[in-house]
């Protein structure tokens, strides 16, 4: 029987990041949240792969939220529409990190 050790998944992670010139947040923001899709052989895989292609994008990661996969978080009863399961079966398919939500963050003193 073949082993499949190496098979990827998706795995849903909220990235946190800061302010760095050309990241394009918003003008004001003080940093933003990221929810991604991210495809690897297991989350650690995922998060390192968005942490790269971030810094490339020139953001700047803070911290990574994993929630796992499609089947881990059904298990938890999440409630996933058929939009954010296409975008995973995107990122599957296309072995890539699909940012499917930017919230910026403002300071409240700010606004």
């Amino acid at each position: 029987m073949a082993r499949t050790n190496s098979k990827q998944q998706v795995y849903t992670l909220l990235v946190e990041v800061g302010r760095k010139e050309g990241d394009g947040l918003p003008d004001g923001a003080t940093g933003a949240a990221l929810m991604l899709y991210a495809s690897g052989v297991d989350e650690a895989e995922a998060v390192r792969e968005s942490v790269a292609i971030l810094k490339q994008a020139d953001m700047a990661p803070l911290d990574v939220t994993g929630y796992g996969t499609l089947a881990e978080r059904e298990a938890e009863g999440h409630e996933i529409s058929g939009e954010e399961r296409g975008l995973m079966q995107r990122a599957l398919e296309e072995n890539a990190v699909i940012v499917a939500q930017v919230t910026p963050f403002f300071d409240e003193a700010d606004t």
